[in-house]
């Protein structure tokens, strides 16, 4: 009977505090669940008003980090393609000129490159195809990108390809893709009154600063710059007298052609390109190297040229290239599909 009554004393003492401790801990989980419910519902909220009021959302694609609520922070991972700056009437525009072709990197070079046009205001971009036709690859890249664009093709005759050529001087990659980029700029600049800006020849395996662009926006004729990692140097550059004046060229190969520079090294004005419709880039009797002068050989004279980037004392370009990929595992033991687009 003590027993017993000792067993109940016990229980009696027991309980109340057994009770006390669940809801004590009951308590913080069940408020932190409502917090989290509340969290939760208004970033469902947040997400749906900016997918309503983003004009550039791509289809079932966002991106948005939302403020913490409370103690727990919640990230919505999504991805919206951005937009550029929206165009203005009354800053100098930028046509860009790139030509491509395919090969296993094409597609991450132009993705760099729009990553890097996205940023950029008043720049259109004309891309052209070294290709019988326009692909698919490039078509949707640039659809998705969110920039101003312009879409060529013209494909190189093989005779007259890098290592196909039975002249061996001849080395022309990209000749007839960006001249029909100026032929593109010339015609649809016809019978309009020209706008104010550049043309810029920006091939896809650079890197390019967004500095440069700014640079380059005003130039009265042809200005010039710089250029990284070109003809076994860590960079060439124009050689700029005290008095601010292009006087020379700093590299070793060919220091003596009219305009020994390379191709991400200069802009021309629109208007100066409209001027001279006969100028463009010459494949007959151009040797390497030369592609550069063959232009701007018709367009403008040393007296002419604006030195930039702080009297071509900074690099604000880069000839980087991407690595060529090793595939030589692809279609072994059913590696990889090619269906996937790369």
């Amino acid at each position: 009977m003590l027993r017993r009554r000792n067993l109940l004393t016990t229980l009696l003492i027991a309980l109340p505090w057994g009770l006390l401790l669940t809801l004590w801990h009951q308590y913080p989980t069940t408020r932190y669940l409502s917090l989290l419910r509340k969290e939760t519902d208004e970033n469902v909220t947040a997400k749906s008003l900016f997918n309503s009021t983003s004009p550039v959302r791509e289809e079932g694609l966002s991106c948005a980090r939302q403020p913490a609520v409370g103690t727990a922070a919640k990230i919505i991972r999504s991805y919206v393609y951005a937009r550029p700056p929206p165009w203005s009437d009354t800053l100098p525009a930028i046509f860009v000129i790139t030509p491509t072709y395919t090969r296993p990197v094409q597609k991450a070079e132009l993705t760099r490159l729009a990553n890097t046009f996205l940023h950029v205001q008043n720049l259109h971009w004309v891309v052209v195809e070294d290709s019988p036709r326009r692909t698919n690859l490039v078509s949707n890249l640039l659809e998705k990108a969110g920039i101003n664009f312009t879409h060529l093709n013209v494909e190189t005759p093989k005779s007259l390809k890098v290592g196909l050529s039975w002249i061996p001087s001849h080395t022309p990659r990209g000749t007839l893709q960006r001249n029909l980029g100026l032929h593109w700029l010339r015609e649809n600049f016809r019978n309009t009154p020209p706008p104010e800006g550049v043309v810029y020849f920006a091939d896809d395996d650079n890197t390019y600063s967004l500095e440069l662009f700014e640079e380059m926006r005003y130039t009265k004729k042809v200005s010039v710059w710089p250029v990284a990692f070109v003809g076994g140097l860590r960079f060439e550059s124009p050689k700029v007298s005290p008095a601010g004046k292009v006087v020379g060229w700093k590299t070793v190969f060919d220091p003596n052609r009219p305009f020994a520079i390379d191709m991400a090294g200069f802009a021309i004005s629109i208007r100066l390109i409209l001027e001279k419709p006969h100028a463009s880039f010459k494949l007959d009797g151009v040797k390497g190297g030369y592609q550069e002068t063959s232009l701007l050989k018709d367009l403008v004279t040393m007296d002419g040229l604006e030195p930039k980037a702080a009297n071509c004392t900074k690099v604000l370009v880069w000839h980087t290239r991407t690595e060529r990929p090793t595939l030589v595992n692809e279609g072994k033991r059913g590696f990889t599909d090619p269906r996937v687009e790369v």
